[in-house]
């Protein structure tokens, strides 16, 4: 099996050193650009066709979720996983709605970037421990500030297992052969499960699947 093609962008000269090192040291990865700024990276991207481009958000000329936007309208073979400072939802939002796969602060564990990068190569999502953490707490905080229940008590069964696999990243292809359902059914179950949580997309239900937990 041919190993997973790596992009680097990270205007940090030493920070992109130090994730090659770890990168090249496992057998089913192999780094094969970096990129100093945002524009560098989006042309690498195009040119090389990564698997996946590792990205920093903080970058000059184009910050790193404007470049993941360009990559992902560009390289649809291409998953983004973004490195951060930053644990805020609203940055993790922005990010998914740039088309990013998952996200991690540049504190995380080694072995985090690694799982996220297999994650997405795999079509999944992937989000570091503290990241989900945040999320959690943040949800927590709205609910009790609005008095309202957990929406997640509205969805049947089949719906709740539908939402897990929309939020793995399953199409409603994928999912209609998984369960044997017509597309039209599971196309139906998916706006009941967008309506009764309030969600508006994908990057919306992804968000709310690791706020629960049924997603990493």
């Amino acid at each position: 099996m041919s190993p997973i093609r790596i992009l680097l962008a990270d205007d940090h000269t030493v920070m992109r050193a130090g994730l090659r090192a770890l990168l090249e040291r496992q057998p089913d990865m192999a780094v094969v650009a970096e990129a100093e700024d945002g524009r560098q990276a989006v042309e690498l991207a195009a040119r090389h066709a990564p698997d996946v481009v590792v990205m920093d958000i903080a970058m000059p000329g184009l910050n790193g979720i404007e470049a993941a936007r360009q990559v992902a309208a560009r390289n649809s073979g291409t998953s983004v996983v973004i490195l951060s400072m930053h644990s805020d939802e609203s940055y993790v939002l922005r990010a998914l709605r740039s088309g990013a796969r998952a996200y991690l602060l540049k504190d995380s564990a080694a072995a985090d970037l690694i799982l996220a990068i297999r994650s997405v190569r795999e079509g999944k999502s992937f989000f570091s421990p503290a990241v989900s953490k945040t999320l959690l707490e943040e949800y927590v905080r709205q609910l009790q500030a609005r008095g309202a229940e957990d929406s997640y008590e509205l969805l049947t069964g089949r719906e709740r297992e539908l939402l897990q696999l929309f939020a793995e990243g399953k199409s409603n292809k994928d999912v209609a052969n998984l369960l044997n359902l017509s597309p039209y059914t599971v196309e139906t179950h998916r706006g009941h499960i967008m309506q009764k949580l309030g969600l508006h997309g994908v990057p919306d239900l992804i968000l709310y699947a690791v706020r629960k937990g049924l997603i990493h």
